[in-house]
């Protein structure tokens, strides 16, 4: 039977098309008010690093606000003149997108508008979700995460330090972000690629969220084999039957992973082998969270006779992985997921740009509503059910519908949030964040599922895990919560700190303006259907 890829020469897919940089801080020393081309200096390394990233084939841009050509504090002519001298310093730019409003104009160009970085992305010929932006302050990455693009925060003197706390990723400077660029690229390229065809087992025994951002790695693995078999956990097999290019689910609880693991002993592993051996598999692509180990299973799979295994592993392997790969810490997790199966030889197929999907029928409306849904699978990622109401109501104050969802085990909490929308399946969950306009949500399941059928998120970010490994992938979102909170990193189940500060203190009008700025309107209710 041949293979859903038709050569070992199709096209990879690249990871990024195009980086965005601001101008004053990042590209070049900032001078208040330039007018003047003999003042521009180029901030350093960053000529060799703009020509490593011309010479990988990416475009380049800049994203500029310039609200001194409306206060009159320059000219156009001068602005023209002080942007030819970067240029001429720099090398050429594919575009330039300037904003030339001050605060007041109310403008959508404006960082942190994405005006923009959407811009850009449609002067270059790609979308947001396949550029770059770098910048040196808040008002960059705000931009860039709004737009759907991925930031990267290179700090100044004048950064602020909750700044460069909520940024996705960060770098000393801009010889270190081409670094970052180019590793990240690097990352989900195969060195050799696959022989195309037989069966292909993936693991992925997580929660749902988990199986969600493990998607652009399955579909690698599909693009390059006949079947694909997916060993998944109870907690992720309704996130399982959405993926595309999965042929065939196995459920089983793994010890080892699940949070409230079973005793193991001999009629476990037996009757487990016995499953895997009867897949018929040619070959394994195991995908872990980092603190999760591979080789527990590594040994059952070489146990069911699977002759070749790939799987990230610190730990010394032995035998147990003809495979063994490696992943820095802080890659978005979608990425370490495509990683693992670049490792083993697998490229997502041409036209495929690396985002989260699922399979979804199509909504009954579009874009009239918000999703608010207050649970999540872990008790320190959840706002507080009292700020969720508050941001319900200033949400239905501001002119929007709020639908509030949750699973058949949230119907409390969601009374108590709002208007329920009723117990949710996570298919019908799906089909529901497919139609709003955007999701307000924590750190949970939910809020992949709306990355993965393309609905902007207001995220509201715990920062227990890091923001650029776990946050809303490829789609635009704004980040709102204390990013440096003493929770920071801390991995918690349950918040440390008394009274949950890092979410009960986000502002309910924060959210208003967070959804304005994500470009959703307020629906317009005609008096007839009023």
């Amino acid at each position: 039977m041949a293979g859903r890829a038709s050569a070992g020469d199709r096209a990879v897919t690249a990871l990024f098309d195009a980086v965005l940089f601001d101008r004053d801080g990042t590209l070049i020393a900032d001078v208040p008010y330039n007018g003047d081309p003999a003042l521009v200096e180029p901030m350093p390394g960053a000529r060799a690093a703009l020509d490593r990233l011309r010479a990988a084939g990416l475009r380049l841009g800049v994203v500029t606000n310039q609200s001194g050509l409306a206060r009159g504090l320059f000219s156009a002519e001068q602005l023209a003149a002080v942007n030819a001298r970067v240029e001429e310093l720099l090398g050429p730019f594919d575009s330039w997108q300037v904003c030339p409003h001050d605060d007041t104009a109310g403008c959508a160009c404006r960082k942190p508008a994405p005006g923009l970085v959407l811009g850009a992305a449609e002067a270059l010929g790609t979308t947001p979700a396949r550029c770059v932006v770098v910048g040196d302050i808040g008002r960059d990455m705000v931009a860039a995460g709004a737009a759907g693009a991925t930031g990267i925060i290179v700090p100044t003197a004048v950064t602020l330090s909750p700044e460069v706390a909520a940024a996705p990723a960060r770098a000393a400077d801009l010889t270190g972000a081409v670094d970052l660029i180019l590793e990240r690229q690097a990352l989900v390229t195969p060195r050799e690629p696959r022989r195309p065809g037989g069966t292909v087992l993936v693991v992925r025994s997580d929660s749902a969220g988990d199986v969600l951002l493990t998607g652009p790695g399955i579909r690698a693995v599909a693009a390059g084999a006949d079947r694909v078999v997916l060993l998944c956990g109870p907690r992720g097999r309704a996130a399982a039957e959405l993926l595309p290019g999965v042929d065939e689910i196995i459920e089983a609880r793994l010890p080892w992973i699940d949070p409230q693991p079973a005793p193991v002993g001999p009629d476990f592993t037996g009757e487990l082998v016995a499953r895997l051996a009867a897949v018929g598999a040619d070959e394994a692509v195991v995908f872990t969270s980092f603190h999760q180990s591979a080789l527990p299973l590594a040994l059952l799979l070489r146990t069911a006779g699977v002759a070749r295994i790939t799987a990230i592993s610190d730990d010394y392997p032995g035998s147990l992985l003809d495979v063994r790969h490696r992943v820095p810490v802080g890659v978005p997790e979608a990425e370490r997921a495509r990683s693992v199966s670049a490792a083993a030889g697998f490229a997502l197929p041409d036209g495929d740009d690396g985002a989260l999907r699922v399979r979804v029928d199509a909504p009954d409306a579009a874009g009239d509503y918000v999703v608010v849904h207050p649970g999540a699978s872990v008790d320190a990622r959840a706002c507080p059910p009292q700020t969720m109401r508050a941001i319900v109501v200033a949400l239905e104050r501001a002119g929007h519908r709020v639908i509030v969802t949750g699973g058949p085990d949230e119907q409390e909490l969601a009374a108590a949030v709002g208007t329920p929308a009723g117990a949710t399946s996570l298919a019908e969950l799906t089909r529901l964040i497919a139609g709003a306009s955007c999701v307000v949500v924590g750190n949970t399941g939910p809020a992949h599922l709306a990355a993965a059928v393309g609905t902007p998120v207001v995220s509201l970010y715990a920062p227990t895990v890091p923001f650029g490994q776990w946050g809303p992938y490829r789609v635009p979102y704004v980040r709102l919560g204390d990013p440096a909170a003493a929770c920071r990193d801390t991995r918690a189940a349950v918040c440390p700190v008394p009274g949950h500060p890092c979410l009960t203190r986000i502002d309910p009008a924060e959210v208003v303006t967070a959804v304005r700025l994500l470009g959703v309107p307020v629906p317009v209710i005609s008096e007839v259907a009023a």
